[in-house]
């Protein structure tokens, strides 16, 4: 049995509303957006909600979040294709008088996310103009996105050369490849002990709505979040929280690989500009 760590079961048609379009104009940045962040796709459901895995950049300028794909339910056809109508608002569950903060632009059919497209459960969103990035969660403070030289390429890598940041860390004894993630009850790491076409199972935890949180990379011979570091961990993007079943370890984690070459793939077959393509955290602080 698996089980989704989130609640929604709303369609985007139901969660559709009028809003105004992102638009370019420059805006003055008010609203910091991190990872880590609980949002909300209906602020009429406070309960039923996700979380955002990393913010930063796309290769066209537009600021960016990433979450888990099976977050949403999907109405009208909007799966799996590039969603440029303003039709899906996304908002800040502990903030959510700031009004809507980005809308979703590519989410992938979750009914598939454990079977047929197991290694694509992501999501993008378009941030809005005001929003400012910032690379420090409640927890974790990302340092870029985790690249593996020499590491097995991701299954979605299908551009080439294959980057280094689409490649998968090793699951040996004596890789020793541990990941930090955060959620509501707080922030948890240990040894990534599978990795199966890029899903990544490790001793780690979370709960319902942790889903498409932050993981990072720990890098070797710094420090683990304890009590005397006031539960801090920085390191690079290593992929978002994905959900749990009945195997061991049960945590089980998206890879940014997978998610990174995706985009790069779907920018190179695709003719438009590809929402969240050549994604890249943000150094803000």
């Amino acid at each position: 049995m698996r089980k989704r760590l989130c609640g929604l079961v709303l369609s985007i048609a139901a969660t559709a509303t009028a809003t105004t379009g992102i638009g370019t104009a420059h805006a003055e940045e008010t609203k910091r957006v991190f990872n880590g962040m609980q949002i909300l796709f209906n602020k009429d459901y406070p309960d039923v909600f996700c979380t955002i895995g990393a913010v930063g950049n796309d290769d066209y300028g537009r600021k960016i979040a990433i979450s888990a794909g099976h977050c949403i339910t999907p109405g009208g056809g909007y799966d799996d294709r590039e969603i440029p109508e303003d039709i899906a608002p996304i908002y800040d569950r502990n903030d959510v008088a700031a009004g809507v903060i980005g809308h979703v632009r590519y989410f992938k059919n979750p009914d598939g996310s454990q079977t047929g497209h197991v290694t694509k459960d992501y999501m993008v969103i378009e941030l809005t103009p005001n929003t400012k990035l910032s690379s420090q969660g409640p927890y974790l403070k990302q340092t870029g996105e985790l690249e593996v030289p020499g590491g097995t390429p991701s299954p979605n890598a299908t551009t080439s050369p294959v980057l280094d940041k689409e490649r998968l860390l090793g699951v040996a004894w004596n890789d020793s490849n541990h990941i930090v993630t955060s959620g509501q009850f707080g922030v948890f790491y240990g040894r990534v002990t599978d990795n199966k076409n890029g899903i990544y199972r490790a001793w780690t935890g979370h709960w319902r709505g942790d889903s498409g949180g932050p993981v990072i990379w720990h890098v070797p011979d710094t420090a683990f979040p304890s009590q005397e570091n006031g539960f801090q961990a920085a390191g690079p993007w290593a992929g978002i929280v994905k959900g749990a079943d009945l195997s061991i370890p049960p945590a089980i984690y998206t890879s940014s690989a997978n998610i990174l070459a995706d985009l790069r793939a779907r920018d190179a077959a695709d003719p438009r500009d590809v929402y969240g393509a050549g994604f890249e955290v943000t150094a803000n602080p």
